[in-house]
């Protein structure tokens, strides 16, 4: 594989978009906080769970674009959540799947 400076993502590269699992933790008395398992110290938060979605979604797309402009190769590849399941990190995660546009990272 291809190692680029700035965001490198395998991806279905005809449709520019690649699917990113998330897990969605909630304790009592909280919001539900969001961890990116493909993207190590990219978190998020939301009071629902669609909240919490979307909030992701807009936490990839920085947490990308602060890497990219400080120059650092992000390469990620898409975990299948099967996969994740046996990590005792996310034993009691909800977990969803964000999609993500690839081609708004295209030219960085």
């Amino acid at each position: 594989m291809r190692m680029l400076t700035g965001i490198d993502f395998i991806a279905d590269t005809r449709r520019h978009n690649m699917e990113l699992p998330i897990a969605l933790h909630k304790d009592e008395n909280s919001i539900y906080g969001v961890t990116v398992p493909d993207l190590p110290g990219c978190y998020s938060s939301g009071h629902s769970i669609d909240d919490a979605i979307e909030n992701a979604r807009a936490a990839i797309y920085q947490h990308c674009d602060v890497l990219a402009r400080d120059g650092k190769t992000v390469q990620i590849n898409a975990s299948s959540i099967q996969d994740l399941l046996v990590d005792e990190e996310y034993a009691s995660a909800i977990w969803a799947v964000v999609s993500i546009d690839t081609s708004k990272f295209e030219g960085r």
